[in-house]
């Protein structure tokens, strides 16, 4: 038995920046997490690091005005939130409000630094979505946002007043006279249960989107059953259960079956757990494909508007995965893989490479993934490359899996660069205006070609990349009030529990509704943790 002021369960960026600013308080805290030490820090470490900000210096620099209420509005319209969703749309309003001050700035302070362009994500199809240019990308990824966090940490005046326990699984919540008062468990590799008691218990054990099963159980049935073949791009330990220990208690579980998943999966070359996925930053001037070979439609299939709506009608497909097709150098210009390990330049901060991926393309992503990884095929005609893609499938035995058809993909081919053909005035595609708009903005400008013709000789060879769902982020989840309070089923805060991070669905329950602007999740458990703290320490804060 430990007595402690607070006991945090999780060590991700929410539990890291929850004790961070404890011990700032002169509080004694204990962070319980599955994992290893040396992973400290969760899945942030390996994230890309991007976030929606509202009204930076960044944007001000770029000649965008932003504010509370225009990026409140672009939220509404995105998260289509029901009546009933009060607390997530408390923690929106919260959010776009305070981002500025609890997180840009905040940061900023402690050595953390953002890409000086911000990136436009999420446009939406129909006037929906990001209205401006606000996905700030951390210089450095999120491997230096938690490096630094952590460093702070361990340096900190009172850093003896926090114990780390690693590799324990919490497992139950204490409770006594209907207040939370400690947690209960057992370490990771099995032995005698243990209990900590605590003043405070703040859950930040992440979601549930590492567990694939209970991923299919929680599938929103709006879009029929879950595709045969998932990916896994969540935490291992992200399996929801601490949201099983809340429930048991009376806490309030909301929205599970809205989730933040990614529609270009790919096989990790070297998994650390089983169908381990990466997600690909799918390229738009690729022709995304079913799995025949015929091109999506009416409306083609293009990132950077409506990732939700993209898992959607790939996920409702009969095959349930996808093919884009494109040349070396569209590939060689727009391949990007989301995460720290894959964008090793903007990872180590190392300017001159930033630039020279930038500028000539990231070759030796490129070439690893050709060389490494099962699903990118690569042919010098069509003919040879459907032999490959066919052959990928029959020799992966993947289920449900289609056969691509060479006259079909011709067609789509020549199609696609007649238009092209015709001059930018004259294009009728879809997928080529939405270049245009894309284009547009500087920030992406820089990562999308120039309408580039597929069956160009100069640009050979040809490249297929058959991509997968990959499940990725829980955006429902313990349903808490604007102090990180957990709340019951009846709506009344439990006693002495807390919730942040994923494992509060980013705020309320449900911060993004059924679709996120992107860029709201590390963000916000920042946000959620500096919130409960605030609460725990008997803070009040206007919001």
């Amino acid at each position: 038995m430990k007595n402690v002021d607070v006991a945090i369960v999780g060590g991700g960026l929410a539990g890291i920046t929850a004790a961070l600013e404890l011990l700032d308080l002169g509080l004694k805290v204990v962070i319980i997490d599955r994992d290893r030490r040396e992973n400290l820090g969760g899945l942030a470490k390996l994230a890309f690091g991007g976030m929606t900000l509202v009204n930076t210096p960044i944007q001000r620099l770029h000649g965008v005005h932003d504010s509370p209420e225009i990026a409140l509005r672009d939220w509404h319209s995105f998260a289509q939130y029901p009546d009933s969703d009060h607390w997530p749309k408390q923690w929106a309003e919260l959010y776009v409000n305070r981002c500025i001050d609890d997180i840009y700035y905040w940061l900023k302070k402690k050595g953390v630094n953002f890409f000086p362009v911000p990136l436009w994500a999420e446009r939406g199809e129909n006037g929906d979505g990001n209205s401006l240019p606000r996905y700030h990308i951390i210089w450095g990824t999120g491997l230096h946002l938690v490096n630094t966090l952590v460093s702070e940490l361990r340096a900190h005046p009172d850093a003896d007043n926090l114990t780390c326990l690693f590799e324990h699984r919490v497992e139950s919540l204490m409770t006594h006279d209907g207040a939370v008062t400690g947690v209960r468990g057992r370490p990771e590799s099995g032995g005698a249960q243990f209990e900590i008691s605590a003043q405070a218990v703040l859950v930040a054990s992440g979601g549930i989107n590492g567990d694939i099963e209970r991923v299919r159980q929680e599938w929103d049935r709006n879009w029929g059953s879950p595709p045969e073949h998932i990916l896994n791009g969540a935490h291992r330990y992200a399996d929801g259960t601490l949201h099983n220990a809340v429930e048991e208690i009376g806490g309030n579980i909301t929205h599970l079956q809205q989730m933040w998943n990614y529609a270009a999966g790919i096989h990790h070359p070297k998994p650390r757990v089983p169908l381990e996925g990466l997600s690909l930053i799918p390229p738009k001037s690729a022709l995304w494909l079913d799995a025949t070979g015929k091109r999506f439609g009416p409306d083609p299939l293009v990132s950077g508007f409506d990732t939700h709506l993209l898992c959607k009608r790939i996920s409702m497909d009969p095959h349930g995965y996808s093919w884009q097709l494109m040349n070396w150098k569209i590939a060689l210009k727009e391949v990007t893989v989301s995460g720290s390990e894959s964008n090793q330049a903007m990872r180590d901060r190392k300017i001159f490479h930033f630039i020279r991926d930038t500028l000539l393309g990231n070759s030796r992503l490129l070439e690893y993934l050709r060389d490494e990884c099962e699903d990118v095929v690569v042919a010098d005609n069509v003919p040879e490359l459907v032999d490959r893609m066919n052959s990928m499938n029959r020799a992966s035995q993947t289920r449900g899996a289609g056969v691509v058809d060479r006259e079909t993909l011709e067609r789509e081919i020549r199609h696609y660069d007649e238009q092209i053909s015709r001059g930018h005035a004259l294009h009728d595609d879809a997928q080529l205006k939405k270049i245009t708009e894309l284009r547009k903005w500087k920030g992406d400008r820089s990562g999308t070609c120039d309408f580039q013709k597929i069956m160009d000789q100069k640009c050979m060879p040809l490249v297929a990349i058959r991509e997968f769902i990959v499940s990725r982020k829980s955006m429902g989840g313990i349903q808490t009030d604007l102090q990180s309070r957990v709340l019951s089923t009846t709506g009344h805060p439990l006693p002495g529990l807390y919730a942040a991070g994923e494992a509060a669905g980013f705020g309320g329950g449900g911060i993004s509704g059924l679709k996120s602007l992107e860029g709201t999740f590390i963000s916000n458990c920042i946000l959620n943790a500096r919130m409960a703290v605030r609460s725990i320490g008997g803070l009040t804060l206007t919001p």
